[in-house]
């Protein structure tokens, strides 16, 4: 089967099964797993970037996905103007050490030569700025957690539409991103992997425990849409004419339309990303990139500045998955610290660039499909084949309760046994990358 024909069979197969999820289960759960499968796909083309074009294996995508989530809650919530009046002169003191200390370890670290002595000073400028943002902001926070702890208990954001948040949440991983490849990009690739993964970790820890940021694991409720509300369309005159065109029940289908809403939205970012992720991987600078992570070696004694070229492509990955971390947040409604789990943002990722084919862009977003699309379902499939291999035994027969009861658990050996096949029958992914010229 021709590449092109094939290509269009695999996508033909996910939109039949999202089609078969509507007709036996619910359209409102099609479209649910359809906007995460968009999402998913967007966040798997950033690491892909990073591993398919040059490379670089790194295990923090959870870090800069919940730094994607924290810019929603930024850019979209109101301000708390109750904390920002009893704690705003201390804010305004932890932002100015921030610079200050960031001023005077970046000057230090330009204007000595490298050696023990630059290190040693910008290490002890660092410290001491953190001790003392610690002694004059550590009260601040204390001051700001009392401010109505039950609803709010932190600074909010500045109240903006949300669809900012999108493009905020790509800037600041990339910030993030920046000072983590600094420091960890001239690591051996095992050693980057465990560097990310710490990073990341930490990352997810400061917004489960700085409660007057993000709330901690109280969570940030009620974020903007950037959608319609259900409520709001049961209530328009137009949409309920719509409904009695179509012979739908409002209550239903105005679920539905919000999920349509988000699937435009969310398509047209993946579209975006795709078609730019193509015209890099295709240029001068693509092919470039797959030089160096063919190999270091000869792309260093060419000239290429490969510390640097791997920085600049960790980045834009990184922007990327904080996209994509901004737009889950967004669909959620809320931020949920402990929800990033590396199993779900780290794991799943992987295996969607390996199974849809690393170093192809088209092949990450087919596995995008694939793997989230099977990490939903699996659970109900369990159920069903369950049921049918025990159908002959006794209601209350106990190994058929284990094993329907097991069923909730089908999810891990589903993705092991799709990442099993794959690794067999199709080593480089259901889209192999193709050599371009």
């Amino acid at each position: 089967m021709k590449g092109s024909i094939r290509n269009i069979f695999y996508f033909s197969v996910m939109a039949g099964l999202i089609v078969l999820v509507g007709q036996l289960q619910s359209w409102n759960v099609a479209l649910s797993i359809l906007n995460l499968c968009l999402i998913s796909s967007i966040m798997a083309l950033g690491v892909n970037i990073q591993w398919g074009y040059a490379g670089l294996f790194n295990v923090g995508v959870m870090g800069f996905a919940a730094l994607g989530g924290l810019a929603a809650v930024i850019i979209a919530m109101p301000p708390v103007r109750e904390a920002w009046a009893v704690a705003g002169s201390g804010v305004a003191v932890g932002i100015g050490i921030f610079l200050a200390t960031s001023i005077a370890a970046l000057l230090v670290y330009r204007k000595l030569r490298k050696g023990p002595l630059r290190t040693v000073l910008v290490m002890l400028i660092v410290i001491l700025g953190y001790v003392l943002l610690r002694i004059y902001f550590d009260p601040t926070t204390k001051v700001i957690e009392k401010v109505n702890p039950a609803s709010t208990g932190y600074l909010g954001g500045l109240g903006l539409p949300v669809l900012l948040a999108w493009p905020v949440g790509g800037l600041l991983a990339g910030a993030v991103a920046w000072i983590v490849g600094k420091v960890t990009l001239g690591l051996r690739s095992d050693y980057l992997a465990i560097a990310t993964l710490g990073i990341s970790e930490i990352i997810v820890a400061v917004l489960k425990h700085e409660d007057w940021l993000s709330r901690g694991v109280k969570n940030v409720n009620g974020l903007p849409r950037p959608v319609p509300y259900e409520v709001g369309l049961q209530n328009a005159q137009w949409f309920l004419s719509l409904c009695e065109r179509l012979g739908a029940d409002p209550v239903t289908f105005s679920s539905i339309f919000v999920k349509l809403c988000y699937a435009v939205l969310f398509a047209s970012v993946l579209l975006l990303v795709l078609w730019l992720s193509e015209k890099a991987l295709r240029s001068p600078w693509g092919r470039m990139m797959r030089a160096i992570r063919d190999n270091e070696v000869s792309a260093n004694a060419m000239g290429k500045d490969v510390t640097a070229r791997h920085l600049q492509v960790f980045v834009l990955g990184s922007i990327v998955v904080g996209i994509a971390g901004a737009m889950l947040t967004t669909l959620d409604g809320q931020l949920t610290p402990s929800s990033y789990q590396p199993l779900r943002f780290t794991f799943l990722i992987w295996v969607m660039v390996i199974v849809g084919g690393s170093g192809n862009n088209w092949g990450a977003v087919l596995g995008g499909f694939v793997i989230w699309f099977f990490w939903i379902e699996a659970e109900p499939l369990g159920l069903w084949l369950m049921n049918f291999l025990t159908s002959g035994m006794a209601a209350d027969n106990a190994l058929r309760l284990h094993l329907i009861e097991s069923a909730a658990h089908m999810r891990l050996m589903t993705m092991g046994i799709i990442l099993l096949l794959a690794l067999r029958f199709s080593p480089r992914g259901l889209i192999p990358e193709r050599n371009h010229q």
